[in-house]
């Protein structure tokens, strides 16, 4: 047998490692579609140019407090100036198309949407933006990891001077499959569709039924798993309790340890308490490179609230609580001294 002299070995093998590191190779999961996040050097090496436009998804107020240089507002937090008032995907396409075509965005525009995770928790914010302009057939949306948060930490500058980029024609070709209705979900409940993975991205009480957040609680028969949207983000230690938290960032050895034992051929769909935290569940899906994932935008905020839905591990509002807890309210308020000018 012929022995190898692992001191001279030694250096060719490091070698071998800075080339592989350098390629981009790693010994952990990689994203299928790593161009989807972006760091706080690419955005701001692309944010001047005419071909993107780089999105501050807080709310304006916050926008005006100080932004990254060249971003811009829709005026509101992002799932709110791309939802309804009831917190729904807009059904009139057109209003899609008004508002992108409004704020610069074409269909060959690059689309960077960035939050803030800290002060704002507006990450969900994004992940929603994101999934819109996905479901619209529009594929050059990206996200900044970390948001805002990791464009400070680079030691980057913002500025308080607003951007506004000139009005472009967006036009939707919209990808259906991207969206899951109210009865495809229940088609799978009754076992009447099968071979489709559903997560739930709620947290574990809520999927048990004992956090409830409609007139039921439980979760959608055939969910396949209950994966909470704050796990699958970095980890670190909360000082002031000792915790874990979620921090932000997504990586992919963590995220890729949560669905790896998944089809990624098969149709995969989340869904939350209102269609919102299960847009990361979407966005880490696509940079895992399942093929056809979808977010069940009506969520548990309908399914748990109609009775003609079927509910596992059902658990009703205890309302005789309720009664009591207004009854309370009603006796604090009326104890209350009177102001003068206060109404009888």
């Amino acid at each position: 047998m012929k022995h190898v002299n692992l001191r001279k070995a030694v250096p060719f093998i490091v070698i071998c490692i800075i080339v592989l590191v350098s390629a981009g190779i790693s010994y952990g999961a990689n994203w299928a579609n790593p161009d989807l996040l972006v760091t706080p050097q690419a955005v701001e090496d692309n944010a001047a140019k005419d071909n993107w436009v780089v999105v501050d998804c807080r709310d304006l107020k916050d926008y005006a407090k100080g932004h990254i240089p060249g971003s811009i507002s829709f005026g509101k937090e992002c799932k709110k100036a791309l939802r309804d008032s009831t917190a729904r995907i807009f059904t009139d396409v057109k209003k899609y198309e008004s508002i992108f075509g409004k704020s610069g965005i074409g269909n060959d525009t690059h689309v960077i949407f960035y939050g803030e995770h800290k002060t704002t928790d507006t990450f969900k914010d994004v992940t929603v933006a994101f999934w819109i302009m996905e479901y619209l057939g529009h594929d050059k949306a990206h996200v900044l990891n970390g948001g805002l948060d990791a464009w400070l930490k680079a030691g980057k500058k913002l500025t308080n001077e607003p951007t506004l980029k000139p009005q472009k024609t967006f036009k939707a070709n919209v990808v259906a499959s991207r969206y899951a209705s109210t009865d495809e979900m229940l088609q799978i409940a009754q076992g009447k569709k099968k071979g489709i993975t559903v997560i739930d991205a709620r947290t574990d009480k809520e999927n048990a039924g004992e956090d409830i957040r409609a007139l039921r609680g439980g979760h959608i028969p055939n969910t396949t798993v209950n994966i909470s949207h704050k796990l699958t983000m970095d980890q670190e230690k909360d000082p002031k309790t000792g915790k874990d938290v979620d921090n932000g960032y997504l990586s992919a050895d963590r995220v890729d340890g949560f669905y790896k034992d998944f089809d990624k051929n098969k149709r995969t769909i989340g869904y939350c308490q209102t269609g919102t935290r299960s847009t990361l569940t979407y966005l880490e899906l696509r940079l895992l490179g399942f093929k056809d994932p979808a977010n069940y935008d009506d969520s548990w905020v309908q399914w748990g609230s109609d009775l003609k839905y079927p509910v596992a591990d059902e658990q009703w509002n205890n309302f005789e609580r309720l009664k009591k807890i207004e009854d309370e309210l009603k006796k604090i308020k009326e104890a209350m001294p009177k102001k003068e000018g206060d109404k009888e």
